[in-house]
């Protein structure tokens, strides 16, 4: 990166990125991209000229993992130069801070970034420690925060990140500040330990916080509440709820659902779930965790709410609004447990994270006599500050297929794993089925969940399912890649095991994985959708394969029937009939080459010997399984679709 320049620099970056993955490595004191650090440095310019940089975390890194490149270099003349009486607008702002950029390459700063500029020490760490917030949340947060801490601290009140921050900071900071001051303490915000290098300030906050954790131990414990058991959770209501939240949201959603001993102790106890009401911990959770979670199943009644919420404070701000949808993003319900919403299986898992310390916290606000509201008018400024917003929009996912769940058998190899992975890229959330242990790391990332299934196994079908379910919240697509070919027989030498073993996986399980899964499926937002992987053996079956084509054939029939039966529920039922895909672990680089001198041919020669010479791969069949998902096959159903390229037999 430009500008990292000397010895003394670097040093000092390196160092910023070891204090910093420290902050980022405990979730109790940041998540999820929050928090950010800095340094300044004085470094010399393309001329030589010397100039003070502020290096700040990029907006949107996340300090467990971040590097120096994740950091903005930041003229800080020019930075100073915007705090007050500087007037400047939120949009203005972004623009500057952009522009003191020496680098312009570099990840754009923080919002708080003009925090850091005011504040005199080299190194300045923030962070929205659990503690803190505990403290500040409780019935008189301010006046425990000045007896706790007395003057090594600045206390200000809540203020909305950027220039009315920086403001409320500036102010507090010449009133109350000092040479021995250590830190900043925001209410309902967070914390600023600063130092003259990383070092010292990583030590001031570790001791400040110190101070909030040991009055929160000494704080006398909540009543005793037996936990219940884990209640027996039907998946279909899960699936149910996820469709209704979908229809509020208007848009296909993915739902995590925990109900582990933590969550079922928070929901037993009346006084921690009524304090819920009282809003999040901190405006900065709003875009993951809304406001307020839904207490019950009355999505109506929320979203009426929300609604509410909205033209209130639009009117107040007299500004005007496009309101975001008014879907809850956490659901907290004794007999269904915690269960979050995203736009993602990564946004409904990191709402889930941000919400079980919101408990915690809560909890230990409890523990202090009481959970303080946090004001409504906050949450909104923030909720709908144009940089927010932007954000918001920024981290829109992609794909056609963002929000949905599928299901895959067979997805640890072949066919079925080249059609998890098209899923996956088109933005869909795979529980991926397979026999192989392999299938639990197939693919890595919050959207994949790999179960070993034995398909013939009715419990385990079952049991995977729910498990899905519990994952990503329902099920939109279903892909059928599962089967086996038990090897060439003509029908004299065929065994009854051989034939009985081929129609347990290739039919049978199928037939019972219907029934399964139809209840799941018709409660997807959009409509079910299923995609079958067939053979070309069905329309043009060969000698010495009588099982296999038999079963290819009972599917097609089976699915036919599927989607004769379940059009009236918007499930769409479509099958592929794939020939010649030699990239799978059916075809071992000694039988292509047996098969193609067979036939007089070099191996190239034989995998394209089809009509259009075309070489047919898993990944062609994994495109046309999305196509099938997405909206391009939304008006058919019942369709049989080769993907060989072109067989006579089959023409």
């Amino acid at each position: 990166m430009r500008g990292r320049g000397d010895d003394a620099t670097s040093q000092l970056l390196d160092a910023l990125v070891h204090v910093s993955r420290t902050l980022g490595s405990d979730p109790r004191l940041v998540l999820h991209g929050g928090g950010n650090t800095s340094v300044k440095t004085t470094t010399a310019d393309l001329t030589g000229a010397p100039q003070e940089l502020l290096w700040i975390k990029g907006s949107g890194h996340d300090l467990a993992g971040i590097g120096p490149e994740g950091f903005a270099p930041l003229r800080l003349a020019r930075l100073r130069a915007l705090l007050p009486p500087t007037e400047i607008t939120d949009l203005e702002l972004a623009n500057e801070l952009r522009c003191a950029s020496v680098d312009a390459g570099a990840p754009d700063p923080s919002v708080e970034t003009l925090v850091h500029a005011l504040v005199p020490h080299t190194c300045v760490l923030h962070s929205h420690a659990d503690a803190i917030l505990a403290l500040t949340h409780s019935p008189d947060g301010r006046a425990l925060v000045e007896r706790l801490y007395g003057d090594r601290v600045v206390v200000v009140p809540y203020a909305q990140p950027g220039q009315a921050l920086a403001a409320a900071c500036q102010e507090a900071w010449q009133e109350q500040a000092h040479d021995g001051t250590e830190g900043i303490v925001v209410l309902d915000h967070g914390i600023f330990a600063f130092g003259d290098d990383p070092a010292q300030a990583l030590e001031r906050h570790t001791a400040l916080l110190a101070l909030a954790d040991a009055h929160l131990a000494a704080a006398p414990a909540l009543p005793e509440v037996p936990t219940p058991p884990a209640p027996a959770v039907d998946p279909v209501a899960v699936a149910r709820l996820r469709s209704e939240l979908c229809a509020v949201a208007g848009r296909p959603m993915v739902l995590t659902r925990s109900a582990d001993e933590h969550v079922r102790r928070f929901l037993a106890t009346p006084e921690l779930v009524d304090a819920t009401r009282h809003g999040l911990l901190t405006p900065d959770h709003v875009l993951w965790t809304k406001r307020l979670p839904l207490v019950g199943d009355d999505l109506a009644g929320y979203a009426a709410a929300y609604r509410e919420y909205v033209d209130e404070h639009a009117a107040r701000s007299g500004i005007t609004v496009t309101p975001l949808d008014p879907a809850p993003r956490v659901v907290l319900d004794p007999a269904l447990g915690m269960i979050t919403a995203g736009r993602t299986a990564a946004e409904a898992r990191a709402t889930q994270a941000i919400y079980r310390h919101t408990m915690d916290t809560i909890a230990a606000a409890t523990r202090l006599g009481g959970y303080r509201e946090l004001s409504a008018e906050h949450v909104f400024d923030l909720e709908y500050w144009s940089l927010q917003q932007a954000k918001l929009h920024r981290s829109r996912p992609a794909g056609p297929l963002a929000g949905t769940v599928a299901v895959v058998t067979g997805a640890a190899s072949g066919i079925g794993r080249a059609a998890a992975a098209a899923l996956l890229d088109a933005g869909t959330s795979v529980v991926g089925w397979d026999l192989s242990p392999d299938v639990a790391t197939t693919f890595d990332g919050p959207a994949w969940l790999g179960l070993q299934v034995d398909v013939t196994d009715p419990d385990a079908v079952r049991g995977a399912l729910a498990a899905g379910v519990d994952a990503f919240g329902g099920l939109d697509i279903l892909v059928v890649a599962a089967g086996i070919f038990p090897g060439a027989a003509h029908l004299d030498e065929l065994e009854p095991s051989a034939w009985r073993r081929t129609m347990a996986v290739n039919v049978d399980s199928v037939a019972y994985l219907y029934g399964a899964a139809h209840p799941l499926l018709a409660l997807a937002p959009r409509g079910g959708r299923v995609v079958v992987i067939a053979s070309k053996n069905v329309p043009a079956p060969g000698p010495g394969a009588a099982a296999y084509s038999s079963s290819k054939a009972a599917l097609t029939q089976l699915s036919r029937v599927a989607a004769l039966e379940w059009a009236g529920d918007g499930i769409r039922v479509n099958m592929l009939h794939p020939d010649a895909v030699f990239d799978t672990g059916l075809w071992t680089p000694e039988l292509l080459a047996a098969r193609a001198e067979h036939y007089g041919m070099s191996v190239e020669e034989y995998k394209r010997r089809n009509m259009l010479h075309a070489e047919v791969t898993s990944a062609d069949v994994g495109r046309l399984v999305v196509a099938m998902a997405d909206d391009t096959f939304r008006c058919t159903t019942g369709a049989q679709v080769p993907i060989d390229g072109g067989n006579e037999r089959v023409i």
